[in-house]
């Protein structure tokens, strides 16, 4: 069974503990959640990465796994939301996250493409900057997590169907 290889730990433990099962697939989950919300911040990170490895693993429900990256994701995009609604007076600083020429590029694209441009939000590079101009711009709230969570959720749906296929 596989869900026994995950709590059955290095061996020298009591094997197959439910509680270390549940450990185990919180553990998991958390670490996803985790790569999933930083992925989404400004900061670098990657959690394609941990979910195809989770995915390959067949430990956890796949369903469960899109979710889990899902709402980190989308998590880490409300945060450069929130940081969108106040910080623009702090554009063109020298510890400011993004470029001034990213953020103008940004800016442009939410500009010619409107609201729509937030289903791109999951693209590397101009999607975090997009999330964060979306909060400059004073987008709503419902639409900006509807758009971005459709745009997310969907990349990890399709990330995950082709590494369980």
């Amino acid at each position: 069974m596989a869900s026994a290889r995950l709590a059955s730990g290095c061996g020298r433990c009591r094997p197959n503990s439910r509680a270390d099962l549940r450990v185990s697939l919180l553990a998991a989950c958390a670490g996803l959640f985790a790569a999933a919300f930083l992925a989404a911040t400004l900061l670098p990170a990657q959690s394609e990465a941990v979910l195809v490895a989770l995915v390959v693993a067949g430990e956890i429900p796949v369903p469960l796994l899109v979710a889990v990256a899902s709402v980190g994701n989308i998590g880490g995009s409300l945060v450069n939301y929130a940081l969108g609604r106040g910080i623009e007076h702090f554009r063109g600083r020298r510890w400011f996250p993004v470029s001034d020429a990213a953020l103008s590029r940004a800016q442009g694209w939410y500009a010619r493409g409107g609201r729509w441009v937030l289903l791109l939000s999951w693209l590397p590079v101009v999607g975090d900057p997009l999330t964060l101009v979306a909060g400059i711009m004073r987008e709503k709230l419902w639409v900006f997590l509807l758009l971005v969570g459709i745009g997310k959720a969907g990349r990890y749906a399709l990330l995950a169907w082709m590494a369980a296929g």
